[in-house]
């Protein structure tokens, strides 16, 4: 995969029974923002998603077994450090994320100098109001508690990350691509800046989300934010030597 774009970046797309999505999201990427480098994590999918990527000849890995989300994210982070990537971001298969964002979000760290540069839906609107943005707006909140700095969309995907915290995610298995991981990170000096995009709905297949599962996910985000912080703050005060410092 040779590109001309001086910033070596990855998009990696995690996919799990996709196979009416993927072949749409990667042609794409492919032609939205061909600079760039894609990987497709096959997450064990009991489709046709492998079939479809082996017949297209797309560039994946295909993981035996079900990992989840996190376990195909970070697949995708140990491929890119293996690979020495200045940055990866991540793509749902869905196509809720838009590839025409990339590379703003690319010359947005390069010339800031950030972590994570997060797409954000609400950025330059308001949140509509339901139960799952109330959630939105509850981890928002205790974001800003904890790191007293806001993050419009903390549940928002689209989240490019740097080298560093390729490293970092390789070195520590248990991060995840969560909103509580980029809480804590933030807390260890991490940099994040969001920048307005728009999203769009699902057009194939169903959302793993529905109302229940949505409200306990953001139960557990916002406890994942309190014991992280509190995790933090015991290991600066008991071992200040062994502090994950991001500065």
């Amino acid at each position: 995969m040779k590109k001309n774009y001086e910033w070596k970046t990855l998009i990696v797309i995690p996919a799990y029974n996709e196979q009416g999505n993927i072949k749409k999201i990667v042609e794409e990427i492919k032609e939205v923002c061909p600079e760039f480098d894609y990987l497709v994590v096959n997450d064990g999918s009991n489709d046709r998603t492998v079939k479809v990527l082996k017949k297209e000849q797309y560039h994946y890995i295909d993981l035996p077994v079900n990992l989840g989300l996190s376990g195909a994210f970070n697949v995708g982070m140990q491929y890119a450090k293996e690979n020495a990537y200045e940055a990866v971001i991540q793509i749902d298969a869905d196509g809720q994320h838009d590839p025409k964002y990339i590379k703003e979000m690319v010359d947005e760290m390069k010339t800031g100098g950030w972590d994570i540069v997060i797409g954000s839906r609400f950025l330059n609107k308001k949140r509509h109001k339901s139960l799952r943005m109330f959630g939105n707006s509850l981890i928002s909140t205790f974001g800003k508690i904890v790191t007293k700095k806001t993050l419009t969309d903390p549940t928002s995907g689209m989240r490019l990350y740097s080298r560093r915290l390729i490293r970092e995610f390789v070195r520590n298995g248990h991060h995840e691509p969560e909103p509580h991981t980029v809480v804590y990170l933030m807390t260890c000096g991490a940099k994040v800046k969001e920048i307005p995009v728009t999203m769009r709905d699902r057009t194939e297949g169903e959302s793993y989300f529905n109302m229940r599962k949505a409200s306990v996910y953001m139960m557990k985000v916002v406890i994942s934010i309190l014991l992280l912080h509190w995790y933090h703050q015991i290991q600066k005060k008991t071992h200040p030597e062994k502090e994950l410092d991001l500065v």
